[in-house]
């Protein structure tokens, strides 16, 4: 079983180094997480796309940072399961929001949404107050590496 990683960009908000967002995601992935086999999809979308998305799976009105879709309960029995499957929706305007409210980078704001969809891929869970607590501890440890292995604000292509 092979990893995959695509990245999609269809938000026009912010110019973004695609290829500096995937290395720093296989990094999580393989190296932060060690994972052997993963297939994963991520979607960097426009708020009208965000909102639609989150309507049609969750029901929720508007636009949100990111939503998850694990895939592993889709595969058929016998096939190989990879440890990690799915995708993940980011939305970068959301990201700029957030990011002056928490006065960090945007593009450190989207390394965590990406550690954030990544942690509830691989089980997390943030709906009640105690498991919010331990995802919210892993996803700031897993930012603090990333952000000392990689310069994030070069994510922001100019």
């Amino acid at each position: 079983m092979s990893n995959e990683l695509q990245l999609r960009n269809r938000q026009k908000t912010r110019a973004i180094d695609a290829k500096l967002l995937k290395t720093v995601t296989r990094a999580l992935l393989a190296d932060e997480l060690a994972l052997k086999a993963y297939q994963l999809g991520i979607h960097l979308v426009e708020p009208e796309e965000m909102a639609q998305v989150n309507w049609d799976y969750l029901q929720h009105e508007g636009s949100t940072d990111v939503i998850t879709f694990d895939y592993r309960s889709e595969v058929p029995p016998g096939e190989g399961i990879p440890e990690l499957y799915g995708e993940l929706y980011i939305c970068v305007n959301d990201a700029l929001k957030q990011a002056k409210e928490f006065k960090q980078h945007w593009t450190e704001e989207l390394a965590r949404y990406v550690v954030h969809g990544v942690l509830h891929l691989r089980g997390y869970d943030d709906l009640e107050p105690a498991k919010r607590k331990v995802m919210k501890k892993e996803e700031n440890r897993l930012v603090k590496v990333l952000a000392e292995k990689f310069a994030l604000k070069k994510l922001a292509k100019k």
